[in-house]
């Protein structure tokens, strides 16, 4: 079983990227299931949200306390959510990051990824420039991350589930894919 974590804040697409990786997966043959955890529930409060991805049923219902992947929409969260809990020993991380700046701070033990998604989104005109909706750039990049899900499932799913602009999330996505890249410590 994969086991996706996903942190981000109200506004930023977070329970659509968990709904568009399920829907990739689930287009390329695996059960899947997506639920989101909200706290206060308003724009820019911390949301998280899980997928999970298995080629057997899947009967757990909790949320998700040893991912196998945390994605980061948002990398102030760094600094006051504890992202990486639970995160398995050699589990990859994907980081919504500028690509200029070093990435510090984080602890040993897993496998870095960043992505400028907030560019990316900026340049494709989703949301506004001043409240990029990252969600379908980081999920290009997930693609890129995880050995499992092909991008073109997530290309797919993104068709289908954004509510406008849905070439330029498309392009977003395609543009994430290629610019992913790991980083070390």
């Amino acid at each position: 079983m994969i086991e996706v974590r996903f942190h981000g804040r109200g506004g930023q697409g977070v329970v659509i990227a968990s709904e568009v990786l399920a829907e990739a997966a689930f287009k390329m043959g695996f059960e899947v299931s997506a639920f989101p955890f909200f706290g206060v529930e308003r724009r820019g409060a911390p949301v998280t949200a899980y997928a999970r991805i298995d080629e057997s049923p899947i009967r757990i219902k909790s949320s998700i306390y040893e991912p196998d992947y945390v994605v980061v929409l948002d990398s102030s969260l760094l600094r006051g959510v504890d992202v990486l809990e639970g995160l398995k020993t050699g589990g990859r991380v994907l980081i919504n990051y500028p690509e200029a700046s070093p990435l510090d701070g984080v602890p040993s033990g897993f496998k870095y990824y960043v992505i400028d998604a907030t560019s990316i989104a900026s340049a494709h005109g989703i949301g506004s420039q001043t409240a990029p909706i990252v969600n379908t750039a980081i999920m290009g990049g997930f693609a890129k991350i995880c050995d499992k899900i092909d991008i073109e499932p997530i290309l797919e799913s993104i068709r289908e589930i954004a509510p406008v602009k849905v070439e330029e999330n498309v392009a977003a996505a395609r543009e994430a894919f290629e610019r992913t890249r790991e980083v070390s410590l």
